[in-house]
């Protein structure tokens, strides 16, 4: 017998058991940004590779190593995407959605990276992304900061810290990083391999690494809040002020950096300790110089994902409780005339009572075989028509979950009965 295929290394099946918790999620977190005004735009799994070699940066370990890049039949290089931003960026310039426009928008759905598969990191991942383009204020900063707060609120999330920066101007930056790069240099027999080849392409990444011997030249680094520009300290403190009146804490982290240099002004993370070395759950800022550097007029944006498996994780870590999306009823059928009117019967069922979760037997069986399969549904309660009940307009119900006694109802009667038994109005 031939070996059974296995699903790849890092890309997981999301099984029946457990996508009641994904869907009790994602519907939680678009229920909190449609409240915001943000739009949903579903954007494509391929992209021509330049498009993340241009946005993320030729000099990162995503497009370096990670990402899924292989040649089509035309010749073109395409690209799994690694990430959302670049292609909400791109789909807005394509179709010209940033044109003397504010555009609130958002996205779900899998991205794509060839790492080391451990819990919390996998190759194929799940994220919901935000962005908000031609809004330069702190108040758009402040507001995605707060949307995400309201999120942990609204999904009952307690151990969750929120980690602040300012990565203020291109302007500041450049001079940060020329005093970082002269610093670095000074202790360049300590760094390591990673930190070495970024010194000249992209030294502010060397601020995340997580060697823990690199751990105190970073600590003795330069520090980018000593750097930043006027307007950007008055940008900050604006948008720390609105947090502050909302009574949001948070820490401020001058190691909280992006290495890119579209990146610019504030810059978040979402962290907690209950998840291990995966902690951040939620990372955002702001990337004023993106949609310019991808062949767009100059446009402020700010936005942030979230990781969907993470959440799920630290919603387990929480024993937070789900909503029962079970089986409510389970028809039990038996005899030529019971299953013709047993089927007809569903569907009317299903239209005097909104979202009754109602599953019919389907494929024979004895009354005995029917009831175990009601019980491993679980369901709450059985509705049985045979022969004689479909002649009669009859139906019994049988509690599943409890010591009731068995009902005949009329078969008109059955789903205000329902309504009463399973509290749905």
């Amino acid at each position: 017998m031939a070996k059974s295929i296995q699903a790849v290394r890092g890309m997981n099946d999301i099984l029946p058991e457990q996508s009641a918790a994904w869907q009790y999620l994602e519907d939680t977190l678009r229920a909190v940004i449609h409240g915001y005004g943000y739009r949903e735009i579903r954007l494509p799994l391929l992209e021509m590779t330049e498009l993340f070699k241009r946005s993320i940066g030729e000099v990162t370990d995503i497009v370096e190593k990670e990402m899924y890049t292989f040649e089509d039949r035309n010749g073109d290089s395409l690209t799994l995407r690694p990430e959302g931003t670049a292609s909400c960026v791109r789909a807005c310039l394509e179709h010209g959605l940033l044109h003397n426009q504010v555009q609130r928008l958002w996205y779900a759905g899998p991205m794509f990276r060839h790492e080391r598969p451990q819990k919390g990191r996998y190759r194929q991942f799940h994220q919901i992304g935000v962005e908000a383009f031609g809004m330069e204020g702190p108040d758009i900063d402040a507001e995605m900061i707060l949307m995400t707060a309201r999120m942990w609120r609204v999904l009952g999330l307690s151990e969750v810290t929120l980690q602040l920066n300012s990565l203020g101007s291109v302007e500041s930056r450049a001079a940060y990083r020329g005093a970082l790069v002269d610093y670095l240099c000074g202790c360049e027999s300590g760094l390591d391999a990673d930190s070495r080849r970024r010194l000249d392409s992209n030294p502010l990444r060397i601020l995340d690494s997580k060697n823990p011997d690199m751990q105190a030249i970073i600590e003795n680094a330069p520090q980018l809040p000593d750097y930043l520009d006027a307007e950007s300290r008055t940008h900050f403190a604006e948008m720390c002020a609105i947090l502050d009146d909302a009574g949001i804490g948070y820490e401020l982290n001058p190691r909280l950096v992006r290495g890119l240099d579209y990146y610019a002004k504030t810059v978040f993370e979402w962290v907690t300790d209950r998840l291990g070395a995966q902690g951040t759950i939620c990372a955002g800022g702001r990337y004023d110089g993106l949609v310019e550097y991808l062949g767009g007029r100059p446009t402020p944006a700010t936005g942030f994902a979230l990781g969907l498996e993470r959440l799920i994780a630290l919603l387990e870590a929480h024993a937070i409780e789900l909503p029962d999306n079970a089986t409510q009823v389970y028809l039990v059928l038996s005899g030529t005339q019971g299953i013709r009117r047993g089927m007809v019967f569903a569907g009317e069922l299903r239209d005097a009572i909104s979202g009754l979760r109602l599953q019919v037997n389907c494929g024979g069986g004895s009354f005995k075989s029917q009831f175990k399969r009601a019980d491993k549904s679980g369901a709450h309660y059985a509705l049985v028509i045979g022969d004689d009940e479909a002649g009669q307009g009859s139906v019994a119900l049988k509690p599943l979950r409890s010591d009731g006694e068995q009902e005949t109802l009329s078969q008109q009667q059955a789903a205000q009965r329902l309504r009463e038994l399973l509290d749905i109005f």
